[in-house]
């Protein structure tokens, strides 16, 4: 188990409670009661930590390196229903953007998202979950594919952007999450996004317009990551926990500022310590907003996303 700085108390209060129990089981000494005093005070200890965590150590939790990734959303939801597709039809196959058919029940979705990697080797296979325009256009042929079978879409978000390099600029970066933009803003299916980690720039918006924004609990979303900005406003990493609570990334500022609309509880202590119920919360949230959105027509769904981010950034002098 790897701890942030922040968790360092909960750190030691774990062993203790760990040496309490070993010495409880090789002695004759009954050490029940202060094993109960340090549960206890371990309780206490994480209730207030995550309950008053600030914008910076949100961020730190949502790059926990136990944090859960797109494919363990997707696997623990569907199980073996899940069929991944691969490529764009015009490049190739972007390993950091991921896709394909799932059941939940007997209903099939299209689930789409960036996937990050768990060592070295895996993130540089999924370029560290930052897409290509390849990526981008592969998700929108499987948007589209979604549209025509009727099949509604699930969007997960976890980037720390766009791939940034000359050869996707080259390719057409911007055009690829513009593109992406437009056409999700006129797909005739329910689109549900849900922001599961960091949501950063372009890369988050190219398979991020839908009809419902949700986001967990300790996942950020913003226009810049708070170290980018800090190098900009400061010429310097170290003032990113200023531009952390500068830039209102949060889930509850999201929300407050109309950007998302629902915000996912997630256990305390993030959602990897307890993944299978983070898991379970995710899958009931896809499910009973998919039967509000099922009610409505291909083009009340449009017109009420269309008016959803028309709105957005609007104020009365």
């Amino acid at each position: 188990m790897e701890y942030l700085d922040f968790e360092l108390p909960i750190k030691e209060l774990e062993e203790q409670l760990e040496k309490c129990a070993i010495i409880g089981e090789e002695s004759d000494v009954d050490v029940t009661e202060t094993c109960k005093q340090i549960e206890k005070k371990l309780l206490e200890t994480r209730k207030d930590i995550y309950k008053n965590l600030t914008a910076w150590q949100r961020v730190q939790l949502s790059r926990h390196p136990n944090r859960p990734y797109t494919l363990d959303y997707i696997n623990a939801i569907c199980g073996d229903t899940f069929l991944e597709m691969h490529g764009d039809r015009t490049v190739k196959d972007d390993k950091a953007m991921i896709g394909g058919l799932g059941k939940i029940g007997h209903q099939s979705f299209m689930f789409i998202g960036q996937q990050k990697g768990y060592n070295t080797k895996t993130r540089q296979y999924r370029n560290f979950g930052m897409a290509n325009p390849e990526g981008y256009r592969k998700a929108l042929r499987l948007m589209r594919s979604a549209e025509k079978f009727g099949v509604p879409v699930v969007s997960f978000i976890d980037t720390p952007g766009a791939y940034p390099g000359i050869e996707a600029e080259e390719r057409g970066q911007g055009e690829a999450i513009a593109r992406n933009i437009l056409e999700m803003t006129r797909l005739k299916v329910p689109i549900m996004c849900i922001v599961i980690g960091e949501g950063a720039s372009g890369g988050a918006l190219g398979i991020g317009v839908g009809d419902k924004i949700m986001m967990l609990e300790n996942a950020w979303y913003s226009v810049i990551s708070p170290e980018n900005c800090s190098s900009i406003l400061w010429r310097s990493w170290e003032f990113k926990e200023q531009a952390a609570e500068a830039l209102k990334l949060t889930a509850n500022d999201s929300k407050r500022l109309k950007v998302i609309d629902e915000i996912i509880k997630e256990p305390v202590g993030g959602a990897h310590s307890n993944r299978e119920k983070t898991f379970d919360t995710v899958k009931n949230k896809i499910v009973s907003t998919f039967a509000e959105l099922k009610k409505l027509s291909p083009k009340e769904l449009v017109d009420l996303r269309m008016k959803k981010y028309s709105e957005m950034g609007v104020f009365n002098g």
